[in-house]
């Protein structure tokens, strides 16, 4: 069985990763059963000894194989065998790159021990030299003490890596952090600069606390009080510990693996920052309520819980503060700098939003195009739909409209360049005479109607192009969507060569007006032409260029015809010239009419007469 990312399976880890090929895993993140008698779903946890050790090798060991060369291996572990399934991982082959403890605030209870605060988390590679660790992106850099503190200009203007102590606060918490010794009273409190925030942000605000030497990070356990918590299961991760890990050790793109998916934290989270997951759940009700967690989110949403501090993020207050009536009013409002730093945060996470979108768009597009253009995708409703469907299961935010609007763009901005689409869309001018004026004519009167501003706006909204397709048909019925479609985008792409070579045209002279009730097409001439209906003789309707007359008028003024034309119009004039159109180009001639009248007969595209 073929198994495909993006998805949940329900079964045994060790099984389902030796139905992965060797080397097909960029990052995997593991918090399995600690063996301490926690009341899982299905799962027993509590064996004994050497079988959980066999056990724990055996899922490594599996990690290990699936693994490639640079990737990395994140395993959660608690102190009752943090020790033995660090040496079981580098006997297997793992270089281990550090050992982190995470402290927790709502430590679990315990019976005649210290109540249970922290876990275990090795960061394990394959190669010890090489190995992805993305320490140079913005996104996994922080300010030093000496700009955030000191306000020192020697300071590193891109910040340093964070130390190994984290701070983040709990979603729903109450209450701040402060030293033993700092001076307390609800007065000298400031009112929080963030509405979310109830937690110390940072390592130096918890000087009292902390040690920066320290290896222990500081991520609030997800209690079951919290916003945060997914609700169905007792052991989850905070989104923002795995942001971490996830940000450092992979790239967009990459395929994250959990092998105890259990409350899809590790896949939500690779999701929201624009990686591809994979995760294996023993119990059925987890890949359940996994799978809905997963359905609910979009590439580039936020992470649950308080962020980490940005690049440019300011102290959060000071320590041992005397309260004054000056210095009181002035702290009812955070100090212009915090300000600051959150509009550049709120910019960030847009940046971030579009930044993973484009990245999913470009990939549906490669995984659907074919070989063929982005104007072939959005304009072919069996592409498209493979396109949107692919969005879908990417996960992206947005709908199909945005998701056409954006391949448009990054077409026009040139990003898709290097994605190759040798495959033509090969529909000859002399196909497209048949339908080309039903194209023009539906385009035009959705631009005047107002229901679009662009060709391009009709073709990448579903029920802007379904309107189109519907007036097309009924000027030329019998033609597939895809042809009205490219015919509209051939007329705009021959529209402004036609209107440039008709400047030098010198307009023709046409036959006599008649009634179209009198008109017989049949009688027209096998050859090509121009033709010209009004609704009077000052009221242009329609100027048209043929490759035949006979079979263009035959077509466009059929008797099934003849009843759309007459909710155009209830009178309707016919002027027809024979002529050798080919010297001047498409549509030269066309244009050259369009021109010669003061208005623009109403049903001919804009772009013939002027920009």
């Amino acid at each position: 069985m073929e198994l495909h990312p993006n998805r949940i399976y329900q079964g045994d880890c060790v099984q389902r990763m030796e139905q992965l090929g060797e080397g097909k895993i960029d990052l995997a993140f593991a918090d399995p059963p600690f063996n301490i008698g926690y009341d899982y779903d299905v799962y027993e946890d509590r064996v004994e000894h050497r079988e959980y050790i066999e056990w724990s090798s055996a899922w490594i060991g599996c990690v290990y194989r699936v693994l490639k060369p640079q990737g990395a291996f994140w395993l959660a572990i608690g102190d009752e065998y943090a020790a033995e399934l660090k040496l079981a991982s580098q006997k297997i082959g793992f270089h281990c790159r550090s050992w982190v403890v995470w402290y927790y605030t709502f430590g679990v209870n315990c019976a005649r021990k210290f109540t249970r605060s922290h876990a275990h988390l090795f960061h394990f590679v394959k190669d010890p030299v090489n190995f992805t660790f993305r320490d140079e992106d913005l996104d996994n850099r922080v300010p030093s003490a000496r700009e955030l503190v000191y306000n020192d200009k020697r300071a590193n203007p891109r910040g340093r890596l964070p130390d190994d102590t984290w701070i983040i606060r709990p979603a729903d918490a109450v209450g701040e952090i402060i030293g033993d010794d700092a001076t307390w009273s609800p007065a000298l409190l400031d009112p929080p600069s963030d509405k979310d925030r109830t937690y110390t942000l940072r390592p130096q605000d918890l000087a009292d606390c902390f040690s920066v030497s320290e290896n222990t990070w500081y991520f609030p356990r997800v209690a079951g009080t919290f916003k945060e918590r997914a609700g169905f299961h007792g052991c989850q991760m905070p989104e923002q510990l795995l942001g971490r890990i996830i940000r450092t050790c992979s790239h967009p793109g990459d395929l994250v693996l959990d092998p105890f998916s259990g409350s899809a934290t590790t896949l939500a989270v690779a999701k929201k920052l624009g990686r591809r997951y994979l995760g294996f759940e023993l119990s059925r009700e987890y890949v359940k309520c996994g799978r809905a967690r997963l359905a609910s989110i979009r590439v580039g949403d936020r992470l649950d819980g308080s962020p980490e501090p940005l690049k440019s993020a300011p102290t959060t207050g000071s320590k041992g503060r005397k309260q004054t009536a000056a210095g009181a009013g002035r702290r009812n409002s955070p100090p212009p700098l915090f300000a600051q730093n959150e509009q550049a945060r709120e910019q960030r996470y847009d940046e971030i939003q579009l930044e993973l979108t484009l990245r999913g768009v470009v990939e549906a597009f490669q995984k659907t195009h074919e070989g063929f253009s982005a104007d072939r995708v959005v304009a072919d409703p069996v592409l498209n739909q493979q396109f949107v469907s692919t969005c879908q299961q990417l996960g992206l935010a947005g709908d199909p409209r945005t998701w056409n609007t954006l391949l448009f763009r990054l077409r026009k901005a040139g990003k898709l360049a290097d994605i190759d689409t040798a495959r033509w869309t090969t529909v000859a001018w002399e196909d497209c005479d048949d339908y080309l004026f039903a194209s023009e004519i539906a385009l035009q009167q959705m631009l005047d109607e107002q229901l679009a501003r662009s060709l391009d706006e009709i073709l990448c909204d579903p029920a802007l192009a379904g309107k189109f397709d519907a007036a097309a048909a009924a000027l030329a019925p019998g033609y597939a969507p895809l042809d009205y479609r490219w015919a509209a985008l051939r007329l705009r792409k021959v529209a402004k060569q036609a209107r440039s070579r008709a400047a030098v045209l010198i307009p023709p002279r046409l036959g006599r007006m008649m009634p179209l009730e009198e008109f017989q097409p049949k009688t027209q001439p096998d050859c090509s032409g121009l033709y010209l209906l009004s609704e009077n003789r000052s009221r242009k309707l329609y100027a048209g260029e043929t490759m035949s007359l006979r079979r263009r008028l035959t077509l466009q003024f059929g008797r099934k015809q003849r009843a759309a034309w007459s909710r155009i119009s209830e009178t309707l004039l016919i002027q027809v010239l024979p002529m050798d159109s080919s010297a001047a180009g498409k549509l030269a001639w066309q244009s050259c009419l369009v021109r010669k009248f003061k208005e623009r007969p109403r049903l001919n595209y804009f772009e013939l007469r002027s920009a």
